[in-house]
């Protein structure tokens, strides 16, 4: 059965929210608080204004996600779409999942008239993650990520996270 990917769906939230969590732990050694990061892909999933899902399938098993939230540049007078949430299970790395996603968001993004851009973070020290992006045409920009979170008192996992 050949890969498929798809919008997803208010029934993919548990996996989502799975993969979110393995996602923060392989990557940055992070463990993410369950009882924020569900609601959290709920939340999302429930309501487009805040950004958009989609999944891979392979043999009715998801098998990879993708996630896209909304940035309105005045200086662009146009919509970018920030890639986030990307994961792809082990045993299926390095075997076209993550470019299918990756070339289904781009396309869509270029068929949307207002968008006019895809960015992404990564963190500094994924060198893997830093090469399969820069293959695909992204650019390392000149700007640090700044931020100041009002997180519950006991969430110290989302302090440098994208």
């Amino acid at each position: 059965m050949p890969l498929t990917i798809r919008d997803a769906t208010p029934a993919d939230a548990d996996v989502i929210a799975d993969y979110n969590r393995q996602i923060a732990e392989e990557t940055e050694g992070k463990l993410l608080d369950p009882g924020l990061i569900g609601p959290g892909v709920a939340a999302l999933l429930a309501d487009p204004t805040k950004g958009r899902y989609w999944v891979a399938e392979l043999d009715g098993r998801i098998v990879g996600q993708i996630m896209t939230t909304y940035e309105w540049s005045d200086w662009r007078n146009g919509m970018i779409w920030w890639i986030q949430s990307v994961y792809v299970r082990a045993e299926h790395r390095r075997s076209g999942v993550f470019r299918a996603l990756h070339d289904h968001v781009e396309q869509l993004a270029r068929s949307t008239p207002e968008v006019i851009g895809l960015r992404l973070c990564v963190e500094s020290e994924n060198a893997r993650a830093q090469s399969t992006y820069d293959s695909l045409g992204y650019e390392m920009t000149a700007y640090r990520v700044m931020q100041e979170f009002w997180m519950p008192a006991n969430d110290t996992n989302g302090d440098d996270a994208c």
